[in-house]
């Protein structure tokens, strides 16, 4: 199937619209943490470490679902990925011990890498045509944080009528009509004249790949993006609710319905993903005429420096709405140029298993970043030590990518 030479195309909409309710799931856990800690006497250390297993599943499913779309088709992909996610929902609603819901996040993770970014992007790169690629994946990429602005205070409302796991089913069925959207997308072919690795095998780009040192910088790269979001997303509504408890929610808040700290740390979640939503958008056009390498060592040192004002000043509502904006803002950038760099370099024809391995590094930092969020919590009883990590991997990351060299693969080894 021939490439689209407009911008906005069936396979570009259910694309958003897939990422968008899958992400919505994804982004509502953290809403969920002491509803159930609270409920089952759990510390906080048990479901941190469940949200964590999710994470790392998704990024060990993230380049097998990758290879598995390329395989056998990427909606096929698509149907799996979203009935393993809604199975591990309706399993988790029913978990009552923590070894119950850590392992059935190894479900929600699997279902989360089948319905995301390794294999949409995929599918979006190769449907888009060469001038319209890095707009198109920063429109998927927004769709994300369209998701994450729904997602957070929809849980919420949720809670507010029934009990977290009913939310869970309701969260279940949503994923499950995701598979209504597949008939309007048809994944394109690349075309051989496109890309001269065509002809390589998915061994011998894989190989090429990782024999790369640009590769291994990428792939490091991604590591704190992983700690970062994944830490903020499980851990600000608790740390919000928490820290910000004893300081009354008025003025401006309350006129925006924000009457309680567990309504603004669910809202700073929606803030990040509003702030995102353009943050992203303009990361996709400046990847059309910038360096991506030097625009995502931008990114990484702005997110530091943002979370080291954070937490160094007074925790205040204000300052939270503050952060969740500006580092919204900064949020999934890194996504549609990290993705584009992987297709730069490497090609389309592979795209989805390649930049899966490089996501499986952001998992790890998610792992780590919600993990060590509850362990840490549970040791001194504050997130303090957590962000100054956070800190220090978001400039390790600015620095890895500055030697990375943005040519194509097959240019550099000719």
């Amino acid at each position: 199937m021939p490439r689209s030479s407009s911008l906005f195309t069936p396979v570009l909409i259910v694309s958003c619209l897939i990422i968008m309710i899958s992400f919505a799931v994804r982004a509502s856990f953290g809403v969920f943490q002491i509803p159930i800690a609270e409920e089952f006497q759990w510390a906080r250390a048990e479901f941190s470490l469940a949200i964590a297993i999710q994470n790392l599943a998704w990024g060990v499913g993230q380049p097998l679902f990758g290879a598995l779309a390329e395989k056998v088709g990427d909606r096929k992909a698509i149907v799996l990925g979203a009935v393993i996610y809604a199975a591990g929902l309706v399993l988790s609603a029913g978990a009552t011990t923590p070894f119950e819901m850590q392992a059935y996040e190894w479900l929600v993770g699997f279902g989360i890498a089948g319905t995301g970014f390794g294999v949409i992007l995929a599918v979006v790169g190769r449907a888009s045509a060469d001038e319209h690629r890095s707009m198109a994946l920063a429109i998927v990429t927004a769709a994300g944080s369209a998701g994450q602005i729904i997602g957070a205070p929809t849980a919420e409302a949720l809670l507010g009528v029934m009990p977290w796991q009913s939310v869970f089913v309701v969260f279940a069925g949503a994923v499950l009509a995701l598979m209504l959207l597949l008939p309007w997308m048809r994944s394109p072919t690349p075309r051989p004249s496109a890309q001269t690795a065509l002809d390589e095998g998915m061994g011998a780009i894989l190989l090429k790949a990782c024999r790369d040192p640009s590769f291994a910088l990428i792939f490091l790269g991604f590591f704190s993006c992983g700690y970062q979001l994944a830490f903020v997303t499980a851990h600000f509504p608790a740390f919000v609710t928490e820290l910000c408890g004893p300081i009354q929610v008025g003025g401006l808040l309350h006129g925006m319905g924000i009457t309680t700290t567990s309504a603004l740390g669910a809202m700073s979640i929606a803030l990040i993903g509003l702030a995102n939503i353009c943050g992203t958008l303009l990361a996709g056009w400046a990847g059309k005429h910038y360096s991506k390498k030097y625009l995502l060592a931008g990114i990484y040192l702005g997110r530091t420096v943002t979370a080291a004002i954070f937490i160094l000043l007074p925790i205040t509502p204000l300052s939270v709405i503050v952060f969740s904006i500006v580092m919204g803002a900064l949020w999934l950038a890194t996504v549609p140029l990290t993705s584009g760099l992987v297709a730069q370099i490497y090609g389309l024809r592979y795209m989805g298993t390649l930049y899966g391995i490089v996501f499986f590094s952001h998992q790890l930092g998610g792992f780590l970043g919600v993990w060590l969020g509850g362990r840490m919590y549970d040791v001194y009883g504050d997130y303090t030590l957590v962000w100054w990590i956070g800190v220090g991997v978001g400039a390790f990351s600015a620095i890895v990518h500055l030697p990375i060299r943005e040519r194509p693969l097959s240019a550099a080894t000719a």
